[in-house]
């Protein structure tokens, strides 16, 4: 007998969340897996971090951290991380009311939405956006205003977002760097956010996971450069982005000492706390800031190898000023293919050509489709490679 073939009565369940399936990310990895394509779809690396992180691990396990931390992340790497922040973005941090270390960067979302959002109270996203934001408005019972990117530029739209502010707006979420179409905001954008919020009570979750990866001498505008948005902002980063250990699920969060408070009673009844030795490992590793502040040219070569064989395709490529994705257009193509939906068109891709990609309707609520997919580019050189020369098929 197997569990579902139990012969007794079946509960009746009632999902929380009736309209979610399989992610894309995890279908189109299943699939590359399958058939053996490079998988440029799901964002994260492969290739290994720095050694010198791994022994830091070793050596916080030798040397006993091996039992629970603080509740709100252990002192030391809460320390590093106000260091960063002061010497970054110049926001002056207590790492005892206003830091708090995380199960990774989507725990972190999740907890400062449910720490702050009441059943039917309005959280603005911008689409297309990340595909936690919404599931994670819909668990603390609150009421989705999706208002979009302008299309191609995917450059906000404060008209509409001055629209979309009403009075049961309680919060909005705010990416960039862009993932999935790798723009940033420049510094006009954050002012303008300033200015438009300042008469409100509208929170703010700012998801600043890829702000070590800005080219071309662009300059990561966080929200905490910004005294009006840091007063009222949580301020969401990423040890797995940054340092290519996405598995250890590590990050942070930054907020005023209200804010945290909220944040953390749910904080501790959601994971209580975070994996010790790599906390304290994070910690170590932070006293030299030079592999973050490397980051952005480590990943502008990888951005550039595979810009300029991309150039040999009949993509058309958009603009990409961070993270480590970059997108394309598909309608110039020359095989019949294009015409096909997006999603359809990145299975094609993936068992006929051999690199996985992800469609760019899949973060968008509607499914609006504009030829658009997106490819990883945090891979070894030899896999870009390898992707651009099943890719120049096309």
């Amino acid at each position: 007998m197997t569990l579902s073939t139990h012969p007794g009565h079946t509960p009746e369940l009632r999902s929380r969340l009736p309209g979610v399936g399989t992610t894309i990310f995890t279908v189109m990895s299943s699939l590359a897996a399958e058939t053996g394509a490079v998988n440029l779809g799901q964002g994260f690396p492969d290739f290994a971090c720095d050694p010198a992180l791994i022994e830091a691990v070793h050596q916080a396990m030798l040397s006993g951290h091996n039992q629970y931390p603080p509740m709100a992340g252990a002192a030391p790497l809460r320390q590093a991380m106000a260091d960063k922040m002061l010497a970054l973005y110049g926001l002056s941090c207590d790492p005892q009311s206003e830091i708090t270390v995380t199960a990774g960067a989507t725990q972190a979302i999740l907890t400062a939405i449910l720490s702050v959002v009441h059943p039917g109270d309005e959280v603005i996203v911008l689409e297309p956006c990340y595909d936690s934001y919404v599931p994670n408005i819909e668990l603390a019972g609150g009421v989705v205003v999706r208002v979009p990117l302008k299309p191609g530029s995917f450059r906000p739209d404060f008209d509409a977002i001055a629209a979309a502010i009403g009075p049961r707006t309680r919060a909005m979420v705010v990416n960039t760097p862009h993932n999935p179409s790798g723009q940033v905001w420049h510094r006009s954008d954050m002012e303008q956010l300033q200015a438009l919020l300042a008469p409100t009570d509208v929170l703010l979750l700012s998801d600043e996971v890829y702000e070590h990866m800005v080219y071309d001498g662009e300059r990561h505008e966080s929200v905490a450069r910004y005294p009006g948005l840091a007063a009222r902002a949580f301020i969401v980063s990423s040890f797995g982005k940054t340092y290519h250990v996405t598995g250890w699920k590590v990050g942070t969060v930054v907020a005023p000492p209200a804010m945290t408070a909220e944040f953390r009673k749910v904080h501790q009844f959601n994971v209580f706390t975070v994996n010790t030795p790599m906390q304290h490992a994070l910690a170590a590793y932070m006293a030299d800031p030079s592999p973050y502040l490397d980051l952005p040219g480590f990943y502008q070569r990888k951005r550039d190898l595979f810009r300029q064989g991309l150039a040999n395709t009949r993509f058309r490529l958009l603009p990409g000023q961070g993270t480590y994705f970059q997108c394309v257009s598909i309608e110039d193509l020359s095989v019949p293919e294009r015409h096909l939906p997006e999603a359809d068109f990145c299975q094609w891709l993936t068992r006929e050509i051999g690199v996985a990609a992800i469609p760019l309707s899949a973060f968008y609520g509607n499914g609006f489709d504009q030829k658009l997919i997106r490819f990883c580019f945090a891979k070894r050189d030899e896999t870009l490679q390898e992707a651009l020369r099943r890719l120049a098929r096309l």
